[in-house]
């Protein structure tokens, strides 16, 4: 028996209202993710990627279509805590210790002290940051700071972790281990990831499956099924002419987004 899809989007619309009248975000958008999967969503800014994310993780509501998460709405997926988010910026509190900003959300759940404490020490070492736990964030750099906003995700062991453009700030050299890292970790958790980036090699490098989308209204262009390996992936695969197969579908499809304008 194949096993039910943990994210699936079925003819999806979402229309904002403004000032200056209504603003289609999202267009029949339909999509399924497996556990497992590491999707990434690429396209143009403004593009809906963000948005379909926050629909996921019930921050926004669709119009009309049907969105579930682990087999049930996306609300109640999200009182499930069925899923941990990091978002662009660190989003760090400066004056709690990094161990006191992944402490946050189990406090927030009722979670025992003792209980805290595993936790925090084992997403710390699973970001290889565990000697680092009683910094404060204006002390670690900004890498490092990511690396705790991804451990405060994991921290409450959710299945689906939700990225929304991470790495986009930092400098290419960090960037580049950084993604190695988060294969790493993705490879050692096994957990479903729906992860939003601008950058083509990054999409390539880390997904199982690439999601295209075209400019606003954002529509679903192309959806790629990797053929590179799963788990730990060389840097230098980027050179490989199948790694590079992949990024021209992924620009094409790009191209072919803006056909719809």
């Amino acid at each position: 028996m194949t096993a039910a899809p943990v994210i699936e989007a079925r003819h999806l619309n979402l229309t904002f209202q403004t000032g200056d009248g209504p603003v289609q975000a999202l267009k029949d958008v339909n999509l399924t993710i497996d556990k497992g999967d590491f999707v990434s969503f690429i396209g143009p800014s403004g593009c809906g990627k963000t948005t379909f994310l926050r629909c996921i993780a019930a921050l926004e509501t669709p119009t009309d279509g049907v969105l579930t998460v682990r087999g049930v709405s996306a609300d109640e997926a999200r009182r499930a805590r069925s899923y941990g988010y990091v978002f662009q910026a660190a989003g760090l509190y400066p004056w709690r210790t990094i161990a006191g900003n992944i402490r946050l959300p189990l406090e927030i759940m009722g979670y025992t002290r003792a209980e805290q404490e595993t936790r925090v020490q084992k997403v710390l070492d699973l970001v290889e940051l565990g000697q680092f736990g009683k910094k404060f964030p204006w002390q670690l750099s900004g890498g490092m700071q990511q690396r705790a906003s991804i451990a405060r995700a994991l921290a409450f062991d959710a299945e689906i972790l939700l990225m929304d453009e991470p790495f986009g700030a930092l400098d290419e050299i960090v960037r580049d281990r950084l993604n190695e890292e988060l294969l790493r970790l993705w490879e050692r958790t096994g957990k479903t990831i729906g992860f939003v980036t601008h950058s083509i090699p990054e999409a390539v490098y880390l997904s199982t499956k690439i999601v295209v989308m075209s400019p606003r209204p954002g529509r679903i262009t192309d959806v790629i099924e990797s053929p590179l390996p799963r788990g730990h992936r060389p840097l230098e695969i980027r050179e490989s002419r199948e790694f590079l197969d992949i990024a021209h579908r992924v620009r094409e499809g790009l191209h072919a987004g803006h056909a719809f304008d």
